[in-house]
């Protein structure tokens, strides 16, 4: 497998003040590795031989908010650009943002608590099936395959999945066979799923705005369908202090939830979400 080595800011001014090289975590802080630059007159030279001129090192210097790779000899910045602009942020663990919207909360709170908060408001246990809605990077999944769970996990953006390619926390999605991804409006997919197929749905939309259909009476009515009885959900919905057009949009989806069936319906305000659970047996 060949390698591929990161880099942030913070990375490229260590190196840059580095006499004759120096030992840098370049995997985003996912291990506790390092691994030895070496410095010859203007080139860093990477453990893999790639020659990375000083002037590059600079630039990515100066660019503190994105990180860049090296891979097959060349250093590249993980953004795409598209319909929108996508890129990893150097967050530990990064996050994605989009046209400058960040997928993760990352203030006073890091993303891997963040997903920690999600999950165990639903606390998957092994052998269960998690329904994770909106696959992002993929934290989610991972934590709940990591409790021993078998996760089906939807994503509609191609270059949400081709960050999560690039991106070294997101590596488990793709290796071991406990999650399988699928590439679609998790809108459409659900109704492709079976009656009582999952023990636990996750759902993390994108803000209201972007995806009012992922809060609709609708949606949810297909979800408490594919929820086995008895069956968890966590629903985040953002910051419960704020208003959307002047409406408390946690209060409305917590009346649509309930309208659909759910019960025990309550926030989970470390979460800022909403948890839910499909009753043993339905009340008319």
């Amino acid at each position: 497998m060949e390698e591929v080595y990161f880099l942030t800011a913070g990375d490229a001014r260590r190196l840059l003040f580095a006499r004759g090289g120096a030992r840098l975590n370049l995997d985003l802080r996912k291990t506790g590795r390092s691994w030895l630059i070496t410095i010859e007159g203007n080139d860093f030279i990477f453990p893999d031989g790639t020659r990375v001129e000083r002037s590059v090192i600079e630039r990515v210097a100066r660019d503190e908010g994105s990180v860049y790779f090296v891979k097959n000899g060349g250093v590249y910045k993980a953004a795409i650009a598209g319909e929108h602009y996508y890129k990893l942020v150097p967050t530990v663990p990064p996050t994605i943002e989009i046209n400058g919207i960040r997928m993760h909360r990352t203030k006073d709170i890091n993303p891997l608590q963040d997903t920690l908060n999600k999950v165990n408001t639903v606390k998957p246990k092994e052998g269960e099936t998690v329904l994770d809605t909106c696959m992002g990077l993929g934290y989610t999944s991972i934590e709940a395959a990591k409790r021993g769970a078998y996760v089906i996990t939807v994503e509609k953006d191609k270059s949400v999945i081709e960050l999560a390619r690039i991106n070294p926390w997101s590596r488990e999605l793709f290796q071991g066979g406990k999650i399988q991804i699928i590439h679609g409006d998790a809108f459409e997919v659900v109704k492709r799923f079976n009656d009582g197929s999952f023990d636990v749905i996750i759902h993390d939309p994108p803000r209201f705005s972007l995806a009012g259909h992922l809060y609709s009476g609708e949606f949810y009515e297909e979800l408490f369908r594919i929820l086995k009885p008895g069956g968890r959900l966590f629903h985040y919905v953002g910051n419960p202090g704020k208003k959307y057009r002047r409406k408390d949009l946690q209060k409305g989806v917590m009346e649509r939830l309930r309208k659909a069936g759910f019960v025990g319906v309550r926030r989970a305000e470390e979460a800022l979400g909403v948890v839910a659970r499909k009753p043993e047996k339905r009340t008319k």
